[in-house]
């Protein structure tokens, strides 16, 4: 696609809707929060019309809450036809009380680090996604690089698209962000450790004024609502930072080369989008990606959104999402709709004897067939 690609969207405001289910559960041995708009229940063969999930992977930290005007945003634009849902980091959000950070002994991987994460989220949709069920992936930031495994590693995952918003896929380490960044994620994280601690005994409502504070003092945006003040408080428990910068450190050391074999193999289901003034994945590793996969969905944001679209933007974001993405999924779910229609009335879908063709009938074969041609349209 051309990197000109319209970005006409109705961002409009959000409206009352449905409240989503927020919950914690443990995957893959680590606390883990959840936000669910829609089905709640996947993990067993549900009807055509939910069969099509759009998960997202968050950027570091993985606290979901900070999407959740995101989220409402693109269930609504849907209008409720599709579940929504976000899965966290592994140990990125503060777990509610008596619920520890793992259940058990530590495993023999690490579970809060990026190759477990990654492995989190496979095992997520392992254990509570039904196979059949189609899923609409959308990462930001490193959740990107997390998607591009999950795609390698699980080839039979129903991926519809993979959008990936402001992807961390290559050169973290070397990026304007990174080469400020990477020594004191690499070497340093330690020496906050011990501030954060004693920052996390203050009462609730010292916390969230510090939240307002921070936002007025460094100019992050508008001011803060109850829900994203919310989500900060994770950053306040010294475990949940922790476990972000050390998951922070190994993104510096292990993001490093595009993995191009990945991506021309599922090209046709990515979708790219850069930002014009981004310090983690600057305008060169745009140009870089749009000049070798000139076929590819790969586009570059006219809007001025930033990185973390979280803080400002995640309406608007959410608009643009689902413009690209309405049209492709209505199409896979009609066809959907179709073979479920067409097995409901008898006929067995396979290959034409005549000529090998798949789908629920051969056209060419069918149309000779009621001519009076001797071929038969049913399928084995």
């Amino acid at each position: 696609m051309s990197s000109q690609a319209t970005e006409e969207t109705d961002a409009r405001p959000l409206q009352a809707g449905p409240v989503p289910i927020c919950e914690f559960i443990f995957c893959n041995g680590a606390a883990t929060e959840l936000i669910k708009f829609g089905c709640i229940e996947l993990r067993h063969a549900v009807p055509s019309a939910l069969s099509t999930l759009f998960l997202i992977i968050p950027g570091n930290p993985g606290v979901v809450q900070y999407y959740r005007p995101f989220l409402t945003a693109l269930y609504q634009g849907f209008k409720g036809r599709y579940p929504v849902w976000a899965i966290s980091h592994a140990g990125h959000c503060d777990p509610p009380r008596g619920m520890p950070m793992s259940d058990g002994p530590k495993k023999d991987h690490d579970i809060f680090g990026l190759e477990g994460q990654i492995y989190h989220k496979i095992a997520f949709l392992r254990e509570q996604v039904d196979p059949s069920v189609r899923v609409v992936l959308i990462g930001h930031s490193i959740g990107c690089y997390i998607i591009l495994e999950m795609m390698k590693r699980e080839p039979q995952l129903k991926v519809v698209k993979a959008v990936l918003l402001f992807p961390t896929i290559e050169r973290m380490s070397t990026s304007p962000q990174g080469r400020y960044l990477s020594p004191v994620l690499c070497n340093l994280r330690y020496l906050f450790y011990p501030s954060i601690a004693i920052l996390s005994l203050l009462p609730k409502h010292l916390k969230s004024m510090l939240t307002y504070w921070a936002f007025r003092c460094f100019s992050l945006g508008a001011v803060p609502n109850s829900n994203f003040v919310k989500a900060c408080l994770s950053l306040f428990n010294v475990h949940c930072v922790a476990n972000s910068m050390f998951m922070a450190s190994q993104e510096m050391r292990t993001v490093v080369q595009r993995d191009d074999e990945t991506i021309k193999k599922y090209l046709n289901k990515l979708l790219f989008y850069y930002g014009t003034d981004d310090q983690w994945c600057p305008k060169t590793y745009y140009e870089d990606l749009h000049r070798d996969y000139p076929c590819g969905d790969i586009r570059l944001c006219t809007k001025k959104i930033k990185h973390a679209f979280v803080l400002n933007d995640s309406v608007e974001m959410a608009w643009l999402v689902h413009g690209w993405l309405e049209h492709i999924v209505s199409q896979t779910q009609g066809r959907k709709e179709l073979r479920v229609a067409v097995t409901v009335v008898g006929v067995r879908v396979g290959r034409c004897r005549i000529c090998g063709g798949g789908g629920p009938f051969c056209h060419e074969h069918a149309r000779k067939s009621d001519a009076g041609g001797g071929h038969s349209a049913h399928h084995t």
